[in-house]
């Protein structure tokens, strides 16, 4: 058996199970947690929990610790900042006249990168897009199709 905690990132998103690393974490609790693009804080949707190894796909990522208001703020802002970088990459688009659709835009927890997701019929060529929005940005820009 393994410990887990199962933990979302957005509000009707997927949830992904981590190690709480000895943490106590009860569900509906604001925790940080290591994943592949770095430190993100999300909603723990499951407490701790004992599980059989074979339903967990290892390694699992761990907790690091349980949010502080300051987390809380900080993810408080990168939502007002997402909704002005929505805004601001939609006026591009258009601007640039792009057959591309801006469905979601997502910051990083620790502001290193903004993530575009879009939808478009074919391929887009958004080099030039890019560059545009790591001007106004000043940080890593990714756009993933959708």
């Amino acid at each position: 058996m393994v410990e887990i905690i199962g933990v979302r990132f957005k509000d009707s998103g997927k949830m992904y199970y981590f190690d709480p690393n000895g943490l106590q974490i009860k569900e509906g609790q604001n925790v940080v947690v290591e994943t592949a693009r770095g430190e993100e804080c999300g909603t723990a949707v499951m407490g701790n929990r004992q599980v059989p190894e074979n339903q967990i796909v290892s390694p699992l990522k761990k907790a690091i610790r349980a949010a502080t208001e300051a987390d809380v703020h900080v993810i408080k802002e990168n939502r007002e900042k997402e909704k002005k970088a929505f805004a601001i990459c939609t006026e591009k688009i258009e601007k640039r006249g792009l057959d591309m659709k801006l469905v979601d835009v997502e910051y990083t927890f620790d502001n290193s990168k903004i993530l575009f997701y879009f939808t478009a019929d074919g391929r887009v060529d958004f080099r030039e897009l890019v560059k545009d929005l790591a001007g106004v940005f000043r940080t890593r820009i990714e756009l993933r199709q959708i």
